[in-house]
C-alpha cells in the first residue's frame, strides 16, 4: 500500500445504508506527542490518553474572560452578522446559537488559537504541527438554550469533511461558570477509543439542518446504552476560564438549559497537518470551509 492509498483507506466507514451498524476498535492513539513536546507532563498525558479529555482550570484569568465575553456580546448583537451564512441561530427561538470561522471575524480569537496555552497543547497531543480544522462560539442562554445530542465529531468530520484519521482534539473553552444543571458538557471517558458507526445516507447540504439540530449521524440509543455503561459519563463543570481539551472521537453531548444561568464557550478544533482533509467519505461533497478548513497552514505564534 502506498502513502496516498493509506491516506485515503475509510478505516472508520459509517452512515450505513443497509445492514446493522458496528462499534469498531480505533486504529488510531489519542496522544501521539510525548512529555518532551509540550506543558503537559507525563501523567496528564498518560490521564488524557486514558480518558480522552483533560481539564485545564485557570486556563484564562477573569480579566481575560470578561475581555472574551465581551467580544462574544458583540458578536451576537451585530445585525450584519446575523446574516452572514457562518452563523447558526436556534431552530425555534431565532436567537444565535453558534458563529464559525470565528477566529477569522473575530482578531481577539484569532490570538487565542495561537496562544501557547492553547497551541503548544494541541500540538502536544497531536505529535505534530497543526492547523484549525473548526472555530466557533457557543451561545446558550438562560431559559431557552438547545443541548447536542450524542455524538462522536470525528464522526461527522470524517463522513461529511473528509478527515481521515481522529488526529483532532478540540478545545472548549468556558466564558460562563459551568454548572451540573445548565447544560454542560457531557462525555463518556474512554469511548474515543471505540468508533460508532452511524445509519443513514448523508443528504445534500446536510450542514444546514444539522447545525440546528442532527438527526443523520448521531449513534442508536442501543450503541448510546453500551458505550455509557462500559464507560460512564462525566460532566465537565467549573468556573468560568476553565478549558475542556477532549479527542475528536469522544462520545459527548449536552442537555438543555432551562436554568436563568447562561452558557456560552469559545470552541477550537486543532487537527494534525500531517491528518489533512481528503474527499468525504459518506457524503456528496464537502461541507464549506467555514465549517471544515481546507486551509492546512500549520499556526504560529
Amino acid at each position: 500500500m502506498t502513502l496516498a492509498e493509506s491516506r485515503t483507506q475509510d478505516l472508520y466507514p459509517t452512515r450505513i445504508a443497509s445492514g446493522e451498524t458496528r462499534m469498531l476498535d480505533r486504529a488510531d492513539p489519542t496522544v501521539w506527542g510525548s512529555e518532551q513536546d509540550g506543558p503537559f507532563d507525563g501523567a496528564a498525558l498518560s490521564s488524557h490518553d486514558t480518558k480522552g479529555y483533560s481539564i485545564i482550570e485557570g486556563l484564562l484569568s477573569p480579566a481575560e474572560v470578561q475581555g472574551y465575553w465581551q467580544e462574544l456580546t458583540r458578536l451576537s448583537s451585530d445585525e450584519k452578522l446575523k446574516a452572514d451564512e457562518r452563523v447558526v441561530t436556534e431552530k425555534s427561538s431565532g436567537e444565535v446559537r453558534s458563529v464559525f470561522e470565528v477566529h477569522r471575524i473575530s482578531e481577539l480569537i484569532g490570538e487565542l488559537a495561537r496562544d501557547p496555552r492553547v497551541l503548544d497543547r494541541a500540538r502536544q497531543i497531536l505529535g505534530s504541527e497543526v492547523y484549525l480544522h473548526q472555530s466557533r462560539v457557543n451561545y446558550m442562554p438562560g431559559f431557552r438554550g438547545n443541548g447536542f445530542y450524542w455524538h462522536s465529531d470525528f464522526e461527522t468530520w470524517h463522513a461529511e469533511d473528509g478527515m481521515p484519521r481522529p488526529r483532532a482534539v478540540s478545545c472548549s473553552i468556558a466564558l460562563t461558570d459551568n454548572y451540573p444543571f445548565n447544560g454542560g458538557l457531557m462525555v463518556m471517558p474512554g469511548s474515543q477509543r471505540t468508533f460508532v458507526q452511524c445509519a443513514g445516507e448523508t443528504p445534500d447540504d446536510h450542514y444546514k439542518a444539522s447545525l440546528k439540530e442532527q438527526e443523520i449521524g448521531v449513534p442508536s440509543e442501543t450503541d448510546i446504552t453500551k458505550l455509557a455503561a462500559e464507560n460512564g459519563i462525566d460532566q465537565f463543570t467549573g468556573p468560568a476560564g476553565s478549558a475542556l481539551f477532549f479527542d475528536s472521537n469522544i462520545m459527548h453531548g449536552s442537555g438543555n438549559n432551562i436554568t436563568p444561568y447562561p452558557r456560552s464557550n469559545i470552541f477550537l478544533v486543532f487537527n494534525s497537518v500531517e491528518n489533512a482533509l481528503v474527499e468525504p467519505f459518506a457524503a456528496s461533497a464537502p461541507r464549506p470551509s467555514f465549517i471544515g478548513s481546507r486551509d492546512f497552514t500549520p499556526l504560529s505564534r
